[in-house]
């Protein structure tokens, strides 16, 4: 009820009744869910070699891919992750330095952080020309997938190189100045630059870490083969009579576009029967196609790249023993200039010594009491002689107790 006493008081209203601000329409379209936000992706054809620009959200990413939510994290531009070679079912999936992308047997995704039009610029489109570029020239028979990886590894194992090369020009004449001058500007300059070099060695031991893995494992390194993978997988829905249709493609929709009801109901009732398919055969059979896969190939490719990051993990192992050793000189020259500055205070303290014996006798002879050496004249030349030798005396006795113990070297 309304309160005619205190018009401020808002209004009562029943209990269930929506507020007048949320109309019923308003109200069903604040319980719709948010939709995924777009990211920029650069699109290049497996058959073609034709390069666009799309905008995909990720859920279109995942069915198109057939890959989880987790692997396209590692593709944000926005956030940092180590470096990572991942093989799917119908995809590989690429974070090496610059280069975040999806390959599959059909397409090439690059992820980037923003494009204006078509205008190339930038290591993505550096790499994606690279693509092309290969995919015009080929002459042999490697697969689509074999391609987009070798340019991606040869891209990150030259930025690498590059970076610790880098690194060399600017550690080498800084280390040497350093053991000539020890100052604050080059030890302030000198930890700068071993931060580098351990952030540096960090990245390139993670990628020397993931070739080594898939070289390790077989069956890593079959999941690669997409190309075959997709062969293999039209053929078995041929031989079954799975396949709809002529037209039909086993992979996911590359158009960007959705696709018709119709063709994606197909595309699952086909993922569905692979499934059951591919589930009901044994764990053995597996193992004896992998064993049958050819991947002397893949082999050999990794192992060159493997070459040449290990190479330059060597480079900076080198350079890291250099700053080590480097260290170790400063440490000992340091040592040493401690060591003469506690020689230094030992000569100091001994000669302190001898003075104060100079001050024994002067108080001595400086009391109130009388003595007939006062008398004597030459007295005072007798006792400043006396003190004086003895002071040397004692004087010459700690410097040899000191060459005899090594103390100071004489």
């Amino acid at each position: 009820m309304d309160d005619p006493k205190n018009p401020l008081l808002p209004r009562c209203r029943p209990i269930g009744t929506p507020p007048s601000s949320l109309t019923p329409s308003k109200m069903r379209i604040a319980n719709l869910p948010k939709k995924t936000p777009l990211r920029s992706w650069i699109r290049v054809e497996a058959s073609t070699g034709a390069s666009s620009c799309v905008s995909l959200d990720k859920l279109t990413v995942m069915r198109r891919c057939n890959l989880p939510a987790r692997d396209l994290r590692l593709l944000d531009p926005l956030f940092l992750y180590p470096s990572t070679i991942l093989g799917r079912e119908k995809a590989i999936v690429l974070n090496l330095e610059k280069i975040r992308c999806i390959i599959t047997a059909d397409e090439l995704l690059v992820s980037v952080k923003g494009f204006s039009g078509n205008a190339p610029g930038g290591d993505e489109w550096e790499y994606v020309e690279e693509v092309q570029r290969r995919l015009a020239s080929r002459s042999d028979d490697l697969p689509f997938e074999f391609v987009a990886m070798e340019v991606a590894l040869e891209a990150t194992c030259a930025y690498l190189d590059a970076q610790a090369a880098e690194l060399e020009i600017e550690a080498y004449p800084l280390l040497d100045e350093l053991t000539s001058k020890i100052s604050t500007l080059n030890l302030e300059r000198a930890r700068r630059l071993k931060s580098k070099l351990v952030a540096l060695t960090r990245r390139v031991q993670k990628v020397r870490d993931e070739i080594e893995h898939l070289m390790d494992d077989d069956e890593d390194m079959a999941e690669l083969y997409l190309t075959e993978k997709k062969h293999s997988i039209e053929s078995f829905y041929t031989e079954h009579g799975i396949l709809g249709g002529p037209g039909l493609s086993v992979s996911a929709p590359t158009s960007p576009v959705g696709s018709p009801t119709s063709t994606s109901a197909g595309l699952k009732r086909l993922e569905r029967n692979f499934s059951f398919a591919r589930s009901s055969r044994h764990e053995s059979t597996r193992s004896v196609e992998t064993e049958k896969r050819d991947i002397e190939e893949m082999e050999m490719l990794l192992e060159a790249y493997f070459v040449v990051v290990d190479n330059t993990l060597n480079k900076l192992m080198s350079l890291k023993e250099y700053i080590d050793d480097t260290e170790d000189f400063i440490n000992i020259q340091l040592d040493n200039v401690r060591n003469q500055l506690i020689q230094f205070e030992l000569l100091l303290t001994t000669a302190t010594f001898i003075v104060a014996i100079f001050g024994v006798v002067a108080g001595i002879f400086g009391m109130n009491f009388a003595i007939p050496l006062f008398d004597i004249p030459e007295a005072f030349n007798w006792v400043l002689g006396i003190s004086g030798m003895t002071g040397i005396i004692i004087f010459c006795g700690f410097l040899w107790y000191f060459k005899r113990r090594r103390l100071i070297p004489l």
